[in-house]
């Protein structure tokens, strides 16, 4: 991971969904943020302590079968599929966009991305808007976190 910087603040929901056009390898990681995890190098599994070969990441570039849907949608279901993770990690965990290389999977499929390189803080106004983007979606979407039914 590079050194120590200050990064910049992504504030809307357009301006993640400009980035993720421009640059491909985009993850976004919910953590205490760049510093906490450049001496982490890694993430452990949950379950078993296990280290694993990299930092567990979400993808942000947009698949191909999403075709010609709007780029801000894809990354509103992005966030919002993983905007329980400040409730559940606890104070301080933050989204944060990062560039970087797969080195493998974690135990729920979720890349583990080494040479990380960090790019930006996602806003609490983003997730808000990424929430009311998907909850104006006719179909029923959940977050990865479903209630029990």
């Amino acid at each position: 991971m590079t050194g120590p910087r200050e990064l910049p603040v992504l504030r809307t929901l357009d301006e993640v969904a400009d980035l993720v056009r421009r640059t491909p390898c985009l993850f976004v990681r919910w953590s205490h943020g760049p510093d906490a995890d450049r001496e982490l190098s890694e993430s452990r599994d949950a379950l078993t302590g296990i280290r694993m070969s990299g930092l567990s990441a979400n993808p942000l570039d947009v698949e191909p079968w999403w075709e010609d849907r709007p780029v801000e949608l894809w990354v509103a279901r992005r966030l919002y599929d993983y905007s329980h993770l400040p409730r559940d990690k606890g104070e301080g965990v933050r989204p944060w966009i990062l560039r970087g290389r797969v080195q493998g999977r974690g135990p729920d499929n979720e890349p583990l991305v080494g040479d990380v390189d960090p790019v930006g803080w996602i806003d609490d106004r983003v997730i808000e808007d990424a929430v009311s983007a998907v909850v104006e979606q006719a179909g029923p979407w959940g977050p990865m976190r479903r209630a029990e039914t």
